[in-house]
């Protein structure tokens, strides 16, 4: 089992940037990829990045793709986020798991899951 707790998140104007932070606890050599995802109101869960812990290979969505950046130290994940559009407020989930092959884009793929932090951004 493991814990991820997100924080990080708050309001933002429009061309502003943060970094969120995911701490992972628990039995966290059980997992070998971390990402986040994101859930704007009305809307279904989407990737936004992945982070493999051998090797450190990235991948984003292309509507975040040069403005994110995803890395880790230790047991924690950030998400660095620049350039914040109005497009981008939603609440940020923290996700691990364990996969053999390419990390998935699939919310479903996750077997653990932060509480999320809210990020919202004005025009």
């Amino acid at each position: 089992q493991v814990q991820l707790a997100e924080s990080g998140g708050g309001l933002v104007q429009a061309g502003d940037s943060l970094r969120l932070s995911c701490e992972a606890s628990g039995r966290t050599f059980s997992k070998n990829v971390m990402g986040w995802f994101r859930q704007a109101p009305g809307k279904e869960r989407e990737f936004a990045a992945t982070i493999n812990w051998t090797g450190g290979r990235t991948y984003y969505s292309d509507s975040v793709k040069g403005r994110f950046t995803i890395s880790r130290d230790k047991n924690t994940v950030y998400l660095q986020m620049n350039n914040l559009k109005p497009e981008d407020t939603a609440v940020y989930y923290c996700a691990a798991g364990f996969f053999y092959g390419p990390a998935p884009i699939l919310p479903r793929a996750f077997d653990s899951w932060g509480q999320g932090t809210q990020v919202t951004v004005s025009s």
